[in-house]
């Protein structure tokens, strides 16, 4: 992609060198017609490719085919939604999977997009970083002969000597940063050139977030995992509650760490109208990197992840597992653990299913399964309350169902062991025949009928918190690029490369004639002001002639001469 400006007609006659090479987009020849042959056509084909329609074109297809992979929901990130999106929409469903709009980044016309972008990139930034080495090792073209065809000119007559002059405009142009020299009777100085590396350094940067966006496409991880207190994760695929990948990615690139949680804080608004929003929220976890490594502390906070190499581990959700025991009928334990209960709204409210799948027999000594709904209130606000009133743990209350039967475990079919498949369960009645449900405080129990065992919800609620793990290689390279995008383009549009010239030789009566003109790259009334500026120092140091009486304050433009 190229920023071309196209030079007036008029501006550009009769400077010869010193109105070229002002930067280095490529002139694009529109109207030629590629010459016969392949090698004509390839040619063709390659100057429109690299052109700045075509890359602008491109950028904006990339732009409008992010749209769907927004929208759609997409395969890599969620499946189930993309097979609840074919279940109500069998219409549209088939004509997405044709167009590939459920795996957009992954689909040909995308990848071809992309890679068309990537190839014009890079066919545009090659040849114009040699032309600005070039640029940059060479001097600035000297001076035309008709400076006054410029679109910012001025001149006086002085008493000073010519060399005297040019000594001391050389002088002035070189402490304002210009680079400047002497060619012949003029000095010519060019200054800006930081726009044309901002320009090269914005189209390197989006080469070098294309290339992280990819490396992260192909060999990214992301999964999830929940963790209660005083239990732990290891950095391995079968420790993932949830995990995707990018398509290049193997199981032996995890990073190799293991960490523990100690403890979760969480802290809530007490009153107000912010009652109930989170003030604290953090993980404390001791961990380490490696078979070997040794053992930190860590506090992680949202927004605030945990950083191993490539990998980041952030805290994103926090619930509670009350802890259960259950007994069978002869009194024998058979279940003690705590049991994490996924929120249902912002005050925390629970629910979770608590599975009794061996060691339970019941009253008759007959082996069953048992299925216990749990519904958690951390603070109950009493009467027919059914939703907890505050995320805190003020008044707990836990209201559990149970039920016994096939919990259809050993069927070989997968299942959340957040729900309660009834189907082959039967639930427990109460002395009026309806389904048992009983409300239990820290430390009360619920017996079932029949002396077939009890459930104790014991003092001791722990909380959990939910860790999303992603590895993204080229994260900091994407994030360079980025920051280096952002500077080249300010650069860019913000700085002016411009050209001055002083010439001064003796006329013919014997008294000096200076001449001071400038030419930028686009129309700007910065260069006439700078040439101003300049031109008033440098009559400073030579002053008119007693029959001048020109005034230098300011660059006049001249006649005729287009801004």
């Amino acid at each position: 992609m190229s920023d071309t400006e196209t030079e007036q007609s008029q501006d550009q006659e009769g400077l010869g060198a010193a109105g070229s090479q002002l930067s280095t987009a490529p002139q694009e020849d529109t109207g030629t017609l590629p010459g016969l042959g392949v090698i004509g056509w390839v040619r063709w084909f390659w100057r429109q490719l690299t052109s700045m329609r075509v890359a602008l074109l491109l950028l904006l297809l990339l732009s409008l085919g992010a749209i769907p992979g927004s929208l759609i929901p997409q395969t890599g990130a969620d499946a189930s939604k993309v097979e609840a999106f074919r279940a109500a929409h069998t219409t549209l469903a088939p004509v997405y999977d044709k167009l590939g709009l459920f795996h957009v980044y992954s689909s040909v016309w995308f990848s071809a997009i992309y890679i068309l972008l990537f190839v014009s990139l890079i066919g545009c930034i090659v040849p114009r970083t040699w032309q600005f080495v070039g640029q940059l090792r060479g001097r600035p073209p000297g001076a035309p002969r008709r400076l006054d065809r410029l679109p910012a000119y001025t001149t006086w007559r002085t008493t000073a000597d010519p060399e005297q002059v040019r000594a001391d405009a050389l002088a002035l142009l070189k402490k304002r940063r210009f680079r400047a020299h002497t060619a012949g009777d003029a000095v010519a100085a060019e200054k800006g050139y930081l726009r044309e590396l901002g320009n090269l350094a914005f189209h390197i940067a989006l080469i070098v977030l294309l290339i992280a966006f990819a490396s992260g496409q192909l060999f990214k991880s992301d999964g999830t995992k929940l963790v209660v207190e005083g239990d732990g994760f290891s950095n391995a695929l079968p420790m993932y509650d949830d995990f995707k990948s990018g398509s290049l990615f193997r199981n032996d690139d995890l990073v190799p760490f293991s960490f523990d949680l100690k403890d979760f804080k969480g802290t809530y608004e007490l009153s107000g109208p912010n009652r109930g929003t989170p003030r604290t929220f953090e993980a404390k976890i001791d961990y380490s990197v490696g078979a070997d490594g040794r053992t930190r502390a860590k506090t992680v906070q949202v927004n605030q992840p945990l950083k191993i190499d490539d990998s980041k581990v952030y805290l994103v959700s926090h619930g509670y597992a009350p802890v259960i025991t259950v007994r069978d009928g002869k009194g024998e334990v058979v279940y003690k653990d705590a049991v994490p209960l996924l929120p249902l709204d912002g005050n925390v409210t629970s629910q979770g299913v608590i599975k009794v799948m061996d060691g339970y027999h019941d009253a008759k000594g007959r082996y069953d399964q048992l299925g216990i709904r749990a519904f958690f209130l951390p603070t109950y606000g009493g009467g027919a309350s059914v939703l907890s009133q505050f995320p805190a743990l003020l008044n707990p209350v836990l209201n559990l169902e149970p039920y016994h039967g096939d919990l259809g475990v050993n069927s070989g079919l997968p299942q959340s062991v957040y729900q309660l498949d009834k189907k082959h369960m039967t639930g427990f009645k109460d002395d009026q025949g309806k389904q048992l449900r009983a409300n239990l405080k820290p430390g009360q129990t619920m017996k079932l009928p029949g002396g077939a065992g009890t459930v104790t919800f014991e003092k001791d609620v722990k909380e959990w918190a939910g860790f999303q793990i992603v590895q993204e290689p080229g994260g900091a390279w994407a994030l360079g690029g980025a920051i280096t995008a952002i500077l080249g383009l300010a650069a860019s549009l913000f700085i002016q490369r411009r050209r001055i010239w002083v010439r001064a030789v003796r006329g013919a009566d014997g008294v000096t004639v200076v001449e001071m003109a400038g030419l930028g790259r686009s129309e700007s009334a910065k260069v006439p002001e700078e040439l101003g500026d300049l031109a008033g120092t440098l009559y400073d140091r030579a002053p008119g002639a007693p029959d001048t009486h020109e005034d230098v304050s300011h660059a006049v433009p001249a006649e005729g001469a287009e801004q």
